[in-house]
């Protein structure tokens, strides 16, 4: 059952990261118009590969603040002023997402899989968004730290990654459906950092 719990969060906590458009998915969508579909889920292979590895990374870190709560309480301090700085830099410093996906896409077919890798790691996002998520959900033991139980949340934020990329794939397939939005989904990262901001500040407040 822990395993089954932990490989839904996983999958569930990767799609929702990776529904706001961004440098990820708009990148599959361009090489998708661009290159064709196959091309863009080799892409989104090597993304999701770096997600693995980043969200084990997470993860093995998360474990070891489960094992010493003392040193959480000292973190979410830390993170309140984190997650401040990340609401106001999505309300007011960000470039507005309105955009079409940049054009710069190379055509070469061969390195696409190491592209995907290279251009996840530079979004160092998903390690404190992992780290957040899996002490959030074990605290009402929806979560566990197992090694199975691990690996099953690792294997399930690759395939949860790949399935929103290939969405992303899929649904701009064709040059007629550029990815234009008319809504800044920088308002939507800026409102829920703020949300987090206030239950840590609230944590912070009742621990005190």
């Amino acid at each position: 059952m822990a395993i089954l719990s932990n490989f839904l969060i996983g999958f569930l906590a990767a799609l929702v990261g990776v529904i706001p458009p961004g440098l990820l998915n708009m990148s599959a969508a361009k090489i998708s118009m661009k290159q064709g579909r196959k091309v863009a889920l080799l892409f989104s292979v090597g993304v999701s590969v770096t997600v693995c590895v980043q969200t084990f990374v997470a993860l093995l870190f998360a474990r070891y603040l489960d094992m010493h709560p003392e040193v959480v309480d000292m973190l979410q301090k830390v993170a309140l002023g984190i997650f401040l700085c990340i609401t106001v830099y999505f309300f007011f410093i960000a470039k507005d997402t309105r955009r079409e996906v940049p054009k710069s896409v190379k055509k070469s077919k061969t390195n696409r899989f190491f592209y995907g890798m290279l251009l996840a790691a530079l979004n160092l996002l998903p390690l404190p968004y992992w780290v957040y998520v899996s002490i959030t959900f074990g605290a009402f033991g929806w979560f566990s730290f197992g090694q199975i139980e691990l690996w099953a949340a690792v294997i399930a934020s690759g395939l949860g990654t790949f399935f929103m990329l290939a969405v992303y794939a899929q649904f701009f397939r064709r040059k007629d459906n550029a990815p234009v939005f008319n809504f800044n989904m920088n308002y939507v990262i800026g409102l829920l950092t703020a949300i987090i901001s206030v239950i840590t500040l609230i944590k912070i407040i009742n621990a005190i």
